[in-house]
């Protein structure tokens, strides 16, 4: 097996496209319009690329196919890559190789080793707008910034298995990212961060101040730590609410695997949230900025926004933004 981050001039090449999908291939993925063999499907890309190299039928599956490619660079694709390539010997770290990626794709809490090294592979949560800075593993080992995808699989591939089974030689670089995640778990621990479970399955998640001021982060600018919230909240449509200054920053966003195909995690749905939104710019006292649907990330729904996008402060109360949501919630559920 070899590895070839794609281009276009593989179009007309016979290959495995893992993790994303691309054309003229047999695709070992979780992305929406897959066509990945029933036999091997599941939730994340990783775990399916484990069940194809635990497979008696491999070659049958793989049509005896040597090449491999994917058209995006993250912990999955990147877990998901390597286990095609190592083939067999990569089951004896499969829990370790899902949890990473159940963390890098689903921001989920699957073990504090499998988040971190997520951290270290792609940086943090995939659903996070600010993650900007590129594979923290790949800036190291190449002494500079990586935005190039095909660099960084070069740098990051060989390096995989030291990082699942040595996770704690890589802390410089997954405890900036891991210490948010840690300060907000402690924070619904302790009761200052809270998710309290509406009907019909609308979780309010209010964040306590310390959440963004202990690390210097600003609510305005910075997505909150989605990897502590799901471990949390266990709705299906999720109001994060964050206080800033006299207001408060909401952002309303479906579970965070909900953007992929997936066979144990439940379908969810998505909303039509054009009466709450309608409902609660009534009720606004911000003139400068609008409840709109924002779909810019890959689990968003809507966010309060300024005029030219970016997070605004809202005076409206956290009971009263989640009874408009709430009455939704209802009011779909009877449909």
């Amino acid at each position: 097996m070899r590895f070839e981050f794609y281009h276009p001039g593989l179009d007309r090449t016979a290959k495995l496209s893992v993790d994303g999908t691309v054309s003229h291939s047999i695709h070992f993925s979780h992305w929406e319009g897959n066509q990945t063999p029933a036999e091997v499907k599941a939730d994340t890309s990783t775990e399916i690329a484990l069940n194809l190299v635990a497979s008696p039928n491999r070659n049958l599956l793989t049509h005896g196919l040597e090449l491999v490619t994917n058209n995006h660079f993250d912990t999955d694709g990147v877990l998901s890559v390597w286990t095609v390539l190592t083939g067999e010997s990569a089951l004896e770290l499969r829990d370790q190789l899902i949890s990473a990626a159940e963390a890098g794709d689903f921001c989920e809490f699957s073990s504090e080793n499998g988040v971190r090294a997520s951290i270290v592979i792609q940086g943090s949560d995939q659903a996070s707008p600010t993650n900007d800075s590129g594979s923290p593993l790949a800036r190291k080992l190449a002494g500079t910034n990586v935005d190039d995808d095909t660099r960084a699989y070069d740098l990051v591939l060989p390096e995989v298995e030291n990082v699942l089974r040595h996770t704690d030689h890589y802390e410089s670089l997954w405890r900036e990212g891991w210490e948010q995640i840690a300060v907000t778990i402690d924070s619904f621990e302790s009761g200052h961060s809270q998710v309290s479970e509406k009907d019909q399955g609308l979780s309010l998640i209010t964040l306590a101040p310390e959440i963004f001021s202990t690390s210097g982060l600003d609510p305005l600018r910075h997505a909150p730590p989605f990897t502590a919230i799901s471990r949390y909240a266990k709705g299906n449509l999720f109001l994060i609410a964050s206080p800033v200054g006299e207001g408060w920053v909401y952002r309303l966003d479906y579970p965070y695997y909900s953007w992929a195909e997936t066979i144990v995690r439940p379908r969810i749905e998505r909303r039509d949230l054009t009466q709450p939104l309608a409902q609660l710019n009534q009720l606004e006292q911000t003139p400068s900025a609008r409840w709109k649907e924002d779909t810019r990330e890959m689990t968003s729904a809507a966010k309060f926004l300024n005029e030219d996008g970016t997070l605004a402060a809202s005076r409206l109360q956290p009971d009263v933004v989640v009874r408009a949501f709430s009455e939704l919630v209802q009011v779909s559920a009877a449909f």
